[in-house]
């Protein structure tokens, strides 16, 4: 049987090539295109937009400011539906007084210093965020993990666990506990990209038997 062939390589910038030959322009690996102090954004990673913009980071990450105090960090080999949003912790207000109307940022000589929540936001490898989700401060979401469309996410998700509602629940997961741990033992998204290749049966399969044999030595 003849080796899968690899993705495109991990520093194209449109990795779809369309039946015409030209290169499908609402779909991007994100680590090529975008170029924010604050967005850390691992390879492979790719995002989908109907109406594709020139700002990738603003898109995703409306409130991630290159002053922001909090980190959005994606992992490898994600994939990022259409309309789905980031809503880093500068967006917060102070909740702590009586009123929450940021008065400081519309004084430049405090604006800078003034962020109530430094929460980062964290996002495993090989997770799937669905069409219209919203991702909010502080969330880390582990490995393998399915976002359904129009989730509200908050707070910590387990590794290949799938979300789903407002506020966004656990409805199942996808492997058994001993399954996972083989899964996050193996990082398969560390492979180099040729053993990725060559993988991709046993991915697709969803064999971790198979994929175990695939691991390199």
């Amino acid at each position: 049987m003849p080796v899968p062939s690899p993705l495109p390589g991990a520093d194209a910038a449109y990795p779809i090539t369309l039946p015409d030959g030209s290169p499908h322009r609402g779909t991007v690996y994100l680590k090529n295109v975008i170029d924010h102090p604050r967005f850390e954004v691992g390879e492979f990673t790719y995002a989908s937009d109907f109406d594709p913009p020139e700002d990738w980071a603003t898109r995703l990450a409306p409130y991630l400011f290159p002053f922001s105090q909090e980190k959005l960090t994606i992992g490898k080999y994600c994939q990022i539906a259409h309309g789905v949003r980031f809503i880093g912790s500068s967006a917060n207000h102070a909740t702590d007084g009586i009123s929450t109307f940021p008065f400081a940022v519309f004084n430049p000589e405090t604006m800078l210093g003034y962020q109530p929540d430094t929460r980062d936001m964290m996002i495993g490898h090989d997770v799937w965020i669905g069409y219209g989700a919203m991702i909010l401060p502080g969330a880390r979401i582990g490995n393998g993990v399915i976002v359904g469309a129009g989730a509200v996410v908050r707070g910590t998700v387990p590794d290949y666990a799938v979300v789903t509602g407002n506020p966004a629940q656990v409805v199942k997961m996808r492997f058994a506990p001993e399954e996972i741990a083989a899964l996050t033992a193996l990082g398969w998204w560390d492979w180099p990209p040729e053993v990725v290749a060559a993988a991709r049966p046993a991915l697709e399969a969803g064999d971790i038997a198979a994929l175990q044999k695939c691991a390199p030595a």
